[in-house]
């Protein structure tokens, strides 16, 4: 059966790879027809109806998906196209209650106008009640125009069979949230992560930085059991109560769903594979996060700058140093490409097979040139979506686990300079970038000169 997806013209780059998640997710087999990214409308072959409601269901980037009963350039060719592909639906509905709508993409009609659209579908022979809200049924005609021209090029009439989940955004929304930081992931793009990564009932997701827990709030929407961790204790922490990470878990009354967070870094993790006598075993089914991009500061992780191990644990008037208020853990620069590589190889080591990492790195994009985007021998790279600022973007990167891959050893590769004494943008190619405006440099390593055009 073919189906018409309304999708929202917004973060165009991510909403095919949503849909295809969410058909694996509900092992749904989906068949895209027709997809545009100028365009919100997409036409999909699925097996069923149940189907359709089950795919549209979690959807963040739609609005709703539609039993397509015609398409046409215009709408002499679209009324034949209802005529002969869904006349056997028409009997269905005939006595139900019913509503027509007609939206147009692009292009505008008058109150008129959309009478006499509607009017021009009654050999359908409708008989029900019409009415505006509440109706067994919705139809709708939708229309795409080109902004240049008065007349539509594409016609769609189908009928409503499931609507997304775009409420959650309204839900999750940071303005509404009791406890967030100036690097919080809005609610919107929080929750596509979710769905990329596959969260669902009865897996265990982590962010290794979840700050103050945007990504483990959308994961336990879905209702995976969470857990994650972060250098700085204080974000996990808060203020205690509702300004907390607990407190957002609260909030949403999702407590149950929070198995825990604690302070550390991804080179020192408590966190360890399980081992049988078949080998490897992974423990989590999804990691999902947004690594820090070191331009506020340089990126650091835990240890001392001279790479000494600790002597023994430090007493200070009888009390243990680290137990002590005010206790700051000490930190060493960290390389952002050795980050990178160390979140590969640590999903490779930790998730299940068939298991996801979701995870947004920087990158410039003057001439199209970005930095160079990691790989794994275990980890097959599923979707790449762009999100565009001004002179750089971001791209979250999805990956799976390969099934039956090799056991995974994984050292931690901490980078720095003699002595750990290299400047931050040494260690970091992007945050050199950002701090230069993303300047192409010549042959010498030297900043090109803008051409100035009279």
């Amino acid at each position: 059966m073919e189906f018409l997806v309304r999708l929202v013209q917004v973060h165009e780059a991510f909403r095919e790879a949503e849909l295809r998640a969410l058909a694996e997710l509900t092992g749904i087999h989906l068949e895209i027809l027709e997809y545009r990214a100028d365009s919100p409308f997409c036409v999909v072959r699925l097996d069923s109806v149940s189907s359709a409601r089950a795919l549209i269901s979690r959807a963040i980037i739609a609005h709703g998906i539609y039993e397509l009963w015609g398409h046409g350039k215009n709408y002499e060719s679209l009324h034949e196209d209802v005529k002969s592909r869904s006349a056997h639906f028409w009997k269905l509905y005939e006595t139900v209650s019913f509503r027509f709508k007609v939206e147009s993409y692009q292009g505008k009609r008058s109150s008129s106008e959309h009478r006499q659209i509607i009017n021009s579908f009654e050999y359908v022979g409708f008989k029900g009640p019409i009415m505006m809200t509440g109706a067994d049924q919705s139809f709708m005609v939708f229309e795409e125009y080109n902004l240049t021209e008065s007349k539509p090029k594409n016609l769609w009439f189908g009928r409503l069979v499931g609507k997304s989940d775009r409420e959650a955004i309204t839900k999750y929304d940071l303005k509404k949230r009791n406890y967030i930081s100036t690097t919080s992931m809005d609610a919107e793009l929080a929750l596509v992560t979710a769905n990329l990564a596959l969260a669902a009932p009865g897996k265990i997701f982590f962010d290794p930085f979840m700050g103050t827990g945007g990504f483990p709030v959308a994961c336990a929407h879905y209702g995976a059991h969470v857990l994650g961790s972060d250098i700085d204790g204080r974000s996990i922490r808060g203020k205690g109560g509702k300004q907390s990470v607990l407190g957002n878990f609260q909030q949403y009354h999702l407590t149950s769903y929070y198995v825990d967070g604690w302070t550390s870094d991804l080179t020192n993790t408590p966190l360890r594979v399980r081992t049988g006598q078949s080998g490897r075993r992974g423990t989590l089914d999804g990691i999902v996060c947004d690594p820090p991009y070191g331009v506020r500061e340089g990126l650091k992780v835990l240890g001392r700058r001279d790479g000494r191990e600790n002597d023994g644990p430090v007493v200070v008037d009888g009390e243990l140093a680290h137990n002590r208020d005010g206790f700051i853990f000490p930190k060493r620069p960290y390389s952002f490409d050795a980050m990178l590589e160390d979140i590969c190889d640590f999903a490779a080591l930790m998730l299940v097979d068939g298991g996801r990492l979701s995870m947004w790195m920087p990158t410039a994009n003057e001439d199209d040139k970005h930095l160079s985007i990691p790989s794994h021998p275990c980890l097959f790279l599923v979707s790449e979506c762009i999100q565009p600022f001004n002179r750089w973007s971001r791209r979250l990167l999805t990956y799976q686990r390969l099934k039956g891959s090799d056991t995974v050893e994984w050292q931690p590769k901490v980078r720095e300079g003699p002595n750990g004494r290299a400047h931050a943008s040494d260690l970091n190619e992007f945050r050199k970038k950002y701090f230069e405006g993303f300047r192409e440099f010549d042959y010498n390593g030297q900043p090109k000169q803008k051409s100035r055009r009279g």
